[in-house]
């Protein structure tokens, strides 16, 4: 908290960005507004929402402080940005960004916000460094609507790719260092975004669909239909990292592919031992790479799924109940810096305490746990208690007569 407290200009905003971090770490059951107001020991939630909407502070320069003190202590030279989206469900449409499409939390198409997310994973740890909110056309089209909730009147649609290519442009352009991009088939199957990354000399290993065509020596072909002309002495089992269960080992297989720019192009194939079931990824390097590292970079794909799950489970980054742009960016980031905070711990902690035979090295969850038990545990007493319960169902009350008038107006 020491490292952004140069980005507020006064100390109560500082005071209460700190306290609302702590709130995002806690155990609370849900985190909002209200129950991080009750759990810091204020009145009302008033000071929490103002942070969030009205006090001036940018969260953009937050997050350049997040990804700094991120690459600081987890850096590793053969770092991997993973991109990624997730999506939250929400009820109504005046959620910025909000609307009914496709999202990987439900499985299913939702009313729902997508945001897409930017993260650093290498040997030491995982975690994000930014994020791009997607905003669909059915707001870049209605400018009104945009503005209403912070969105500028002239906002531009910008496709998941796009937003990518805008958070990679922006790390390497701070002056960090990635050897490699990671990505599903959103952003394999986008030439705009492999050129870009070509054009920077950063490597990439995209996945794409089978139906991908892809140019080799012999000439055009569909991934699925190159994978069966593979001999089988072109397989080989490798490992693609470490799980909770152990090494996730497939078969793999790679084909250059035809190009007259420089650098190295393949198809690397990546076959389930158990299922058979086929995945197929496009892959770039300035200089040519063994099959193995290939694989390692595809592995890391998987740990913007672990980030997902522990920002959300640990750190709230999916509890946000706000509408404007400005409000989501300033939950989000601080969420992230408090999600950062327990991998940065847990770096240091496997670095420099690692843990007995008998013991597993510690873990984000079990660091929030003890962190929570033996430094930010607030007492309040019962009077504290029963003042938020009695500001809560006055504010229910005015709430449940709202709803009858309006009602009652529209009959």
């Amino acid at each position: 908290m020491g490292r952004i407290a140069g980005r507020f200009a006064r100390v109560e905003p500082r005071r209460r960005a700190r306290e609302l971090a702590l709130g995002l770490l806690s155990d609370l059951p849900r985190k909002n507004c209200w129950t991080l107001a009750e759990y810091a020991g204020d009145a009302t939630p008033d000071g929490m929402q103002h942070l969030l909407g009205r006090a001036k502070w940018d969260a953009d320069q937050v997050r350049d402080d997040l990804r700094d003190y991120v690459v600081e202590h987890l850096h590793d030279d053969q770092a991997v940005l993973v991109v990624d989206e997730t999506g939250d469900v929400k009820k109504g449409t005046r959620t910025v960004g909000v609307q009914r499409q496709y999202t990987g939390t439900a499985g299913r198409i939702e009313n729902s916000q997508v945001a897409v997310y930017l993260v650093y994973t290498g040997r030491r740890g995982h975690a994000a460094v930014d994020r791009e909110l997607y905003v669909p056309c059915s707001w870049t089209e209605d400018p009104g609507r945009c503005r209403d909730t912070g969105l500028g009147s002239d906002t531009a649609f910008a496709t998941k790719p796009e937003l990518a290519s805008r958070m990679i442009t922006r790390f390497l352009d701070a002056g960090h260092q990635a050897a490699w991009v990671a990505g599903d088939e959103v952003y394999g199957g986008n030439p705009k975004l492999r050129a870009a990354l070509e054009e920077r000399g950063t490597g990439y290993v995209l996945a794409v669909a089978c139906s991908h065509e892809v140019t080799t020596q012999a000439g055009k072909f569909r991934t699925d239909a190159l994978a069966r002309k593979l001999p089988k002495r072109a397989w080989q089992k490798l490992s693609a990292g470490t799980g909770a269960k152990g090494h996730r080992f497939y078969d793999w297989a790679a084909t250059y592919l035809s190009d007259p720019a420089p650098g190295s192009r393949q198809l690397l194939i990546r076959r389930s031992r158990s299922t058979g079931e086929l995945a197929y990824y496009r892959c770039y390097a300035p200089q040519p790479v063994p099959l193995a590292t290939l694989v390692r970079v595809a592995g890391s794909r998987w740990r913007v799924e672990e980030t997902f799950q522990s920002g959300k489970g640990l750190a709230g980054l999916d509890e946000h109940q706000v509408r404007r742009y400005t409000s989501w960016s300033r939950w989000v980031t601080l969420a992230m810096l408090a999600h950062a905070f327990l991998a940065v711990v847990r770096a240091d902690e496997h670095t420099h305490r690692p843990a007995p035979e008998a013991l597993i090295p510690l873990t984000c969850n079990e660091i929030q746990r003890l962190f929570i038990a033996l430094v930010i545990r607030p007492v309040h007493d019962v009077a504290h208690r029963l003042r938020w319960s009695h500001w809560r169902r006055r504010h229910q009350a005015r709430s449940q007569t709202s709803h009858y008038r309006r009602q009652a107006t529209q009959a």
